[in-house]
């Protein structure tokens, strides 16, 4: 039996989600959020829980049933978008397309997961397997108070569901690569560039040298992508520079790639005499392939679609997410349940508002059928 999502009742929960800004680094305003998602879950008969965090915002944590075995919705309530940025990027409909900040990542999310269940409910569809929805504060930020609770949670279910937006054509995300960020910190010798250039040991010399080292790392192949993203030395133009700083991304596919890239990180020898080189940092989020438990995955929930006439399909993102976690334990996830739009993270985001009841529909088909 197909059960219909209350479309104004969606956009209309949107539209105070959005319009309760949440940027990651503001816990009082992601608080807001968390304290309205708070509210529509009790409305829904949740059993809520805050789990709080003193540097970020508190995680909500909803429940419907007891037990293991369930099915785990993974949400976030924060924003790259700085407070304000509404007055510049308002929220609207226009036409097919519903903008603002943090409509497509991922207040949309939010909004499908609690309509999802909210039909199965007044359906009286509910699935016996308990349903779990945790809201998160940080994971724009690298869900360092989050991942415990993920991790947690996840070892208790059967499936794990995650709201982030689709692929532009609706595919789900079957992949995804892991995500890390590096330092190479170059350390020279000042000295007068006019007076007694000879005596300094040029700091951004040096860390050219070690750019263009680092960017062939780089192998297409294995889906391993190396990026120096901002440099930063030197303190004026007649001082030879003592330091230089570049910092670095780093996505992979394959998890052995990890030690490869920091291994030669590591190594980095100097070229110049009387320079030295300090490396630090570490994989952030560890990669989601395509393996065997992802392809039955995704077949099981194709053939769920199907039989209320959706057709889905699989891809994948340079991109990391809050399955990345999921995925090691070897429990099977699914991302991209979102809304299908684009431009996230810029002044362009959107997603197609047919796309938010389309989802709901085929959360809530899952969520009962699997």
């Amino acid at each position: 039996m197909d059960i219909s999502p209350n479309t104004p009742a969606m956009f209309a929960l949107l539209k105070k989600l959005v319009e309760t800004e949440s940027p990651s680094t503001d816990k009082a305003a992601v608080d807001r959020v968390g304290a309205i998602v708070a509210a529509e879950a009790r409305s829904l008969g949740a059993d809520v829980e805050i789990l709080p965090s003193v540097t970020t915002g508190d995680h909500v944590l909803s429940r419907w049933g007891q037990g293991s075995g369930g099915i785990l919705l993974l949400c976030h309530m924060d924003t790259v978008f700085p407070l304000g940025t509404l007055q510049k990027i308002p929220y609207r409909q226009d036409g097919e397309k519903t903008f603002g900040p943090g409509t497509l990542d991922m207040k949309s999310g939010i909004v499908i997961a609690l309509q999802a269940v909210a039909m199965l409910k007044a359906a009286g569809q509910m699935p016996a397997r308990p349903i779990t929805l945790l809201c998160t504060s940080d994971e724009e930020i690298g869900s360092d108070t989050s991942v415990a609770h993920i991790e947690r949670l996840a070892k208790q279910s059967a499936l794990v569901l995650v709201l982030e937006s689709a692929l532009l054509d609706g595919s789900l995300k079957t992949w995804r690569k892991g995500v890390g960020e590096f330092e190479i910190k170059i350390t020279g010798r000042a000295a007068h560039s006019g007076g007694e250039h000879e005596k300094g040991r040029n700091a951004i010399e040096e860390l050219s040298h070690q750019v263009l080292a680092i960017q062939k790392l780089t192998d297409y192949a294995k889906g391993t992508t190396v990026n120096i993203g901002t440099i930063r030395g030197g303190i004026a133009t007649n001082v030879v520079p003592d330091e230089a700083v570049a910092m670095g991304d780093l996505r992979i596919l394959d998890p052995a790639e990890e030690g490869r890239i920091m291994t030669a990180l590591r190594a980095l020898k100097p070229m110049l005499d009387g320079t030295t080189i300090s490396v630090s940092g570490s994989l952030n989020r560890p990669p989601m392939p395509f393996d065997a438990t992802m392809a039955a995955t995704f077949e099981h929930a194709r053939e769920i679609a199907a039989t209320i006439g959706v057709t889905l399909k699989a891809g994948g993102s340079g991109g990391g997410s809050d399955a990345n976690f999921v995925a090691p334990l070897g429990i099977p996830v699914l991302d991209g349940l979102g809304a299908i739009g684009e431009g996230y993270h810029s002044e362009r985001e959107f997603f197609f508002t047919e796309s938010l009841p389309e989802r709901a529909r085929l959360l809530a088909a899952l969520l009962r059928d699997w």
